[in-house]
């Protein structure tokens, strides 16, 4: 039997490519498509506001009208944090793809993972998640030498800064190296700066056109830098990531059951979903 999917967040550019990703993948059917109280598309056909032919899906304005397995939510904090507590009520796992959470919303957002199975991540692409573990060699084996410093670059229309993908990867990096990251991160530079200091990473943000998302980590060195980039050229590569970890979650289990022995609610990101944690 398919998994059924609900996209939150459908009105906009990554909720249609999820409802593309969810038509071609094997094992999964589109049960819901939910957009934000008040939104025009409410009522209209999901399959042809997603430019995928009629599907028979009205799209509504509340989870608590949708039939769903597992959530794919790519919204807005708010709104995701709400998303969240309504699946942990109901006990159905949630992915979530939402970023710019502030501290207090992420640790209200993965009080939930005791409840149920939930995925986080700031990217569902499978190269950006294979970009983490290289990161991290990169960082064991240059970090102490080099200064690093971390290049985005997204379409006009991205709302935070850095982006999520960009302070994962300065994560990635600051942990390997026994550094917080709060402490370490410059967030561009102006002025008289001063000489660089050799524990900061750098982060720099370009917004403009339609760039989907490219990430460059240079590790710079005396003699020779290393660069580790991924460039996305369609939304299609993160919404296929998202579907696969739908279906990876489903198989989770609840608080108190026990599923293949491991198997169980938890926080979970990407790399779990690709077996390389």
């Amino acid at each position: 039997m398919a998994v059924k999917i609900a996209i939150s967040g459908f009105g906009g550019r990554m909720g249609r490519a999820l409802a593309q990703a969810v038509t071609q993948a094997q094992g999964v059917e589109l049960s819901a498509a939910v957009v934000r109280p008040g939104s025009s598309l409410v009522g209209a056909d999901a399959g042809e506001v997603a430019g995928l032919g009629r599907s028979g899906i009205a799209i509504v304005d509340s989870l608590a009208e949708a039939d769903f397995d597992v959530l794919i939510d790519f919204t807005a904090p708010a709104a995701t944090l709400d998303n969240a507590a309504h699946c942990a009520k109901q006990g159905r796992p949630i992915v979530i793809g939402t970023t710019g959470f502030d501290a207090e919303q992420k640790e209200k957002l993965l009080s939930h993972a005791g409840t149920i199975p939930l995925c986080l991540a700031s990217n569902f692409s499978t190269g950006v998640n294979l970009c983490f573990s290289l990161l991290e060699t990169a960082a064991r084996v240059l970090g102490e030498e080099s200064d690093i410093e971390i290049v985005e670059a997204h379409h006009r229309h991205k709302v935070d800064a850095p982006s999520g993908t960009a302070l994962s990867m300065g994560e990635v990096v600051a942990s390997t190296l026994g550094r917080d990251l709060d402490r370490v991160a410059v967030y561009g530079r102006e002025g008289q700066t001063g000489a660089r200091e050799r524990d900061t990473i750098g982060f720099a943000t370009v917004r403009g056109g339609d760039v989907v998302g490219d990430h460059t980590v240079m590790f710079m060195a005396d003699g020779e830098r290393v660069e580790i980039t991924h460039k996305a050229s369609s939304r299609l590569s993160f919404a296929r990531g998202a579907v696969r970890a739908a279906l990876w979650l489903k198989g989770r289990g609840l608080k108190g059951e026990e599923l293949d022995g491991d198997r169980a609610a938890g926080h979970y990101d990407m790399r779990d979903v690709l077996g390389l944690n």
